[in-house]
């Protein structure tokens, strides 16, 4: 499968977003759900090291974008994350479009995603995104070839198709909500 020519080509602000509940519901999470959640996620790539994950929607292989399934606690997250994703999307003005992957992903201070390009075929064509719902001023997100820093209630796409990786030199946790996002209109034979 060929990457999206839809992508950015590194990262694009989408807008700000209202994470209000959803973030006050995120920051009760206590640590046993994250230690359980993050033990049998289905994302255990090396590159991720010790960032811990709540997996809610994932594809069935990592060759193939468009079969995925929903794990557990998607039925009682859906409607608080519904809502931020829709509207975090909403620039795109895709009218028949899918979330093949939704997860939460909270990197403690000192943690690190180490540079990496997501190389999976099914990784080529969605549009992947990012709502930070916590973080600090010590958080450099890296995508060929800048560093940002990703404000809490806006929303980003970033190119997992180049080099990117993450560093939390701050004293708190960064979370974000992480989804991929596509049309289901849009030819893959372009």
């Amino acid at each position: 499968m060929k990457s999206n020519p839809r992508k950015t080509t590194a990262m694009k602000f989408l807008g700000d977003v209202d994470i209000g509940s959803l973030a006050l519901a995120v920051a009760e999470i206590p640590a046993s759900v994250w230690d359980s959640e993050n033990s049998h996620k289905p994302n255990k790539f090396e590159a991720l090291d010790k960032t811990q994950h709540i997996v809610f929607r994932f594809v069935k292989s990592v060759q193939d974008h468009r079969e995925s399934y929903d794990l557990p606690m998607w039925a009682a997250w859906s409607d608080k994350i519904i809502p931020v994703m829709e509207q975090a999307t909403r620039p795109y003005g895709y009218k028949n479009a899918i979330y093949p992957r939704v997860m939460l992903a909270k990197m403690d201070p000192g943690g690190v995603i180490h540079p990496h390009v997501d190389a999976g075929p099914a990784a080529g064509f969605p549009h992947k995104i990012h709502v930070p719902l916590q973080t600090n001023p010590q958080v450099k997100f890296y995508v060929e070839p800048n560093y940002y820093h990703f404000e809490v209630g806006k929303a980003y796409e970033v190119n997992n198709r180049v080099m990117h990786a993450v560093k939390n030199e701050g004293n708190t946790p960064r979370i974000h909500l992480i989804f991929e996002y596509y049309d289901l209109d849009q030819s893959e034979n372009y």
